[in-house]
């Protein structure tokens, strides 16, 4: 067994090699999460309504990372994506002409993860192939989008959102200063979110229809899988 260990610290001392020589990186990525949910009433004393939840799905969206070398297997890393996305539902209950009913909408959200994470290289990584896993916290500013006729929604109040990720990459070196990566993460967001109309009533598809309330709250939670490819140069 400790023969074993010391062959383990020797391999990865060796792979790691090319990382020694530089201790900086900036990758550009291409990021996609397999799915995110909005909760449409999530303080609602009905449990029915409180768990009612729109999907939106094939979230894709760019990122940029940074990455220092704290030690020869230890990474920091600094993370900042913008994601957006929308879909549209029968989400909101207006009255026209007298009747209660529901509209197709357009719902969706604007969120600016910001990652900090540390990564290690793990000892079976070869010269070209760096596999690492990671983990760290992370910070998620994000807003609610709503669009229909001639409506105008802002956000009258939102949450920052706190959480835990995790991580697992692989990186192939094309040369001493460019490689590809590839990497799965696990995160979960929740965004609280209390967005308000700007007014009561809108031209909906030549109609005039009226709105049952006039604010409403939302929470965002961006619960699927997240899937990374991208190119990073070191320095």
């Amino acid at each position: 067994m400790k023969h074993f260990i010391i062959f383990l610290l020797f391999l990865s001392a060796y792979a790691n090699a090319q990382y020694n020589e530089n201790n900086f990186s900036i990758g550009l990525n291409f990021v996609y999460t397999t799915d995110a949910r909005i909760f449409l009433n999530p303080n609602s004393p009905n449990p029915v309504e409180r768990n009612s939840s729109f999907g939106l799905s094939d979230i894709i969206n760019p990122g940029i990372n940074f990455r220092y070398k704290l030690f020869d297997e230890v990474l920091l890393g600094l993370n900042l994506e913008y994601m957006k996305s929308t879909a549209t539902g029968m989400n909101e209950k207006v009255i026209s002409n007298g009747i209660r009913r529901d509209i197709n909408v357009e719902d969706g959200f604007e969120i600016i993860p910001i990652e900090l994470s540390i990564y290690y290289i793990l000892p079976f990584s070869t010269e070209k192939f760096k596999f690492l896993m990671g983990g760290g916290l992370g910070y998620y500013y994000g807003s609610m989008i709503r669009k229909f006729g001639d409506a105008e929604v802002s956000n009258a109040k939102r949450d920052f959102a706190y959480g835990v990720q995790v991580a697992i990459d692989m990186d192939y070196l094309l040369s001493d200063n460019i490689a590809i990566k590839g990497e799965m993460k696990f995160r979960d967001p929740q965004i609280s979110v209390k967005s308000m109309y700007n007014k009561q009533q809108y031209n909906y598809n030549g109609k005039i229809v009226k709105l049952t309330r006039q604010e409403f709250d939302s929470q965002i939670d961006v619960n699927g899988i997240t899937f990374v490819l991208g190119t990073i140069f070191y320095f």
